[in-house]
């Protein structure tokens, strides 16, 4: 199998803004591992564009709280192609839970939370790391979020998680490189199946007519804004790391 083109490892990429990613880097000359931890009808969906774009693809289950899968899925696209150029860490989760609801989390929440969004971006840096350090360059992009600067979304928990996550892009930042720049993405209230479940038709659809009458851009971000800066950090941003972007419509600088 040819090696020359760069290959990306996409966690969570069966949907949502990781489907967004490996689509966009397909059609721009990437080969891409897609992972999923339960959709493999989507996952295959998704591969199929992929592949209609000209990028060799790997599909792979993997829960990235698992140390053993994350050091899986590197090592399946190291054999598959002997390389690794990038690494986004997109799989997340979190428990939809008012913030004034002191009572309507757990330990054990924080911990499911925390084990997929924070450990598991971990395991999957340190499971890529030493190709990457091998060749002497590779990006990694951490799929933060505008919770994680603000205190706001789903659950005090999940915003917690992603704040812990953008500390952690700037100490990976600093122990990585000079060889590998990590970065992050914020994006703010995202379109989608995601948040429509997990808010209710109602509140989904209140929440996207506030934001887009009151934000400065008077937009709210989709999967493909998304992709678009994870893209930035990955083939550009050559001097950028342990930074963060906010893909939120100005929605952090208050209404209008």
């Amino acid at each position: 199998m040819s090696n020359e083109r760069p290959v990306a490892i996409v966690t969570g990429s069966s949907s949502g803004v990781g489907a967004a990613t490996v689509k966009l880097l397909a059609g721009r000359g990437w080969n891409v591992v897609i992972n999923y931890s339960r959709k493999a009808d989507a996952a295959e969906a998704v591969a199929e564009e992929c592949r209609s774009l000209g990028a060799d693809v790997l599909v792979r289950q993997a829960n990235v709280a698992e140390d053993a899968d994350c050091r899986a899925l590197a090592k399946a696209a190291v054999d598959r192609w002997g390389r690794i150029d990038a690494l986004v860490n997109n799989a997340g989760t979190t428990r939809f839970c008012d913030h004034a609801d002191l009572e309507g989390l757990s330990a054990q929440d924080f911990q499911d939370i925390y084990a997929v969004n924070t450990i598991g971006p971990y395991q999957m840096t340190r499971a890529v790391a030493p190709s990457m350090q091998s060749a002497g360059q590779g990006a990694i992009v951490n799929t933060a979020s505008i919770a994680g600067v603000t205190g706001v979304g789903s659950s005090i928990a999940y915003a917690a998680s992603k704040g812990a996550l953008i500390t952690m892009t700037k100490s990976l930042a600093r122990a990585l490189g000079p060889a590998i720049r990590v970065n992050a993405v914020c994006p703010g209230f995202i379109k989608g199946e995601w948040l429509r479940e997990g808010l209710g038709e109602e509140r989904y659809n209140k929440m996207v007519e506030t934001l887009e009458s009151g934000t400065p851009l008077q937009r709210v971000c989709d999967p493909e804004d998304v992709a678009d800066g994870i893209y930035y950090f990955l083939a550009h941003g050559r001097l950028v790391t342990g930074e963060t972007m906010l893909l939120d419509g100005g929605a952090h600088l208050g209404k209008r």
